[in-house]
């Protein structure tokens, strides 16, 4: 599987147009498409580093990846499962290794409190049918947050044990559920988080670029954050993710203190990320090194839909609970004739789309706007990365839904 040096240029043309206006454009990208064999179809950057920089962007450069994380920890996750150290349905497993879990209670619609009565499963955690959401996304939780507010990316645990906002099981709403599994597989290991991808994921992938602790190097090459403003023109922001980035790598305890947050805690080189997405494409082997990391019929069980009885819930319309992080959105990924969407242990099932991906793929996103997705059925994967907030931005989904296009088209005539 390759592509011709006319539609290598022709995508790099698109790529560089997106980041011509640097005042209301895309002020820097990298995109990044493999195929099934592992080899890249297609890698280039364009722009700045961000809008406060005069730096290229460069494919070296590293990305906080937020919830493009959620996929590298479900593949962890279900290497434990694949062993019989963690089990997806028995709560009382999750919650004897998260006794947080236990002594949560559900926030109702008019601010009160109701018991829990289900107990917490690593199914649940990973399909986001636990009850867990966000503050940026749910306006009732936000509210419940003040007068102090909440953070869910301040590097605290802490900040992780919020009330749920349906009883555990029996409904869909995207939150910190991952963060807890990633809590679940520390416990479960006596590793942090951190520690158990380096030595089980990016080590036997060859991928040196990709941590929840950046090193020095990865700090220098770190991407700026950048804001929307209403208007549509762009500043650079103060980055959301500091903890990590901030804290002194010589000081083991002070290290060991920063939360790794498995919802949201990878910084990562793009070339590095789409080695992982070549394992979904290749039932859990990398292509290039061999290493197996997952069994196919746990690749299968990952991509296979855990809310059949919630055909809508996925595709449901998401609120600008705060601004300066997201923009409103009223669908999340529209598909023609309206069929059942789902989602599989930590991404989306989008169910087809206008870009000619098989009805099988899975994709999802990061909150600075980074969008992957991995299609089994037709061998291709990729990923557009930015670090443009609020969440959503017309410009790159535009980016995104073009360059995926035009790789089906061209894969179509090959």
């Amino acid at each position: 599987m390759s592509l011709n040096a006319q539609v290598q240029s022709h995508l790099r043309d698109i790529v560089d147009k997106a980041c011509e206006d640097q005042k209301s454009g895309i002020p820097g990208t990298t995109v990044v498409v493999v195929g099934k064999d592992g080899n890249e179809l297609f890698a280039h950057s364009a722009g700045k580093r961000g809008a406060g920089s005069e730096d290229p962007m460069t494919l070296d450069t590293i990305f906080w990846i937020a919830s493009c994380t959620k996929v590298v920890v479900g593949l962890a996750c279900m290497q434990l499962v694949e062993q019989g150290i963690l089990k997806l349905d028995d709560a009382e497993q999750t919650e004897g290794l998260c006794p947080e879990l236990k002594s949560l209670k559900v926030l109702l619609p008019d601010g009160s409190f109701e018991e829990k009565k289900n107990g917490i499963t690593l199914r649940m955690l990973l399909s986001h049918t636990a009850g867990f959401g966000y503050t940026f996304f749910n306006e009732r939780l936000r509210q419940w947050s003040y007068p102090i507010g909440a953070d869910e990316f301040s590097g605290r645990i802490e900040d992780m044990k919020m009330p749920l906002l349906f009883q555990p099981g029996e409904g869909w709403q995207y939150g910190v559920g991952i963060d807890w599994a990633g809590i679940a597989l520390e416990r479960a290991t006596g590793l942090t988080l951190n520690e158990y991808l380096q030595k089980n994921i990016f080590l036997p992938l060859g991928i040196k670029n990709m941590s929840m602790i950046p090193s020095h190097d990865m700090r220098q090459k770190l991407a700026y954050m950048n804001q929307r403003n209403p208007d549509g023109t762009l500043r650079p922001r103060d980055h959301p993710l500091r903890a990590p980035l901030v804290v002194d790598l010589e000081n083991k305890a002070e290290v060991a203190r920063v939360f790794n947050s498995g919802g949201a805690g990878i910084f990562a080189k793009p070339q590095d990320y789409c080695k992982v997405l070549a394992v979904l494409l290749n039932d859990g082997t990398c292509p290039k090194t061999g290493s197996k990391l997952l069994r196919k019929e746990t690749v299968d069980e990952m991509f296979s839909n855990q809310i059949p009885q919630f055909p809508n819930y996925s595709r449901q319309s998401i609120p600008d609970a705060k601004p300066d992080l997201t923009n409103p959105v009223p669908e999340l990924y529209p598909v023609a004739g309206n069929p059942p969407q789902g989602w599989g242990l930590t991404f989306m099932l989008s169910n087809g789309g206008p870009t000619g991906r098989s009805t099988s793929t899975g994709h999802w996103a990061g909150l600075p706007n980074l969008w992957w997705w991995a299609d089994r059925e037709k061998g291709v994967a990729g990923i557009v990365c930015t670090q443009i907030l609020p969440f959503v931005d017309l410009n790159v989904l535009g980016l995104w839904g073009t360059v995926e296009a035009e790789i089906y088209k061209a894969l179509g005539k090959a």
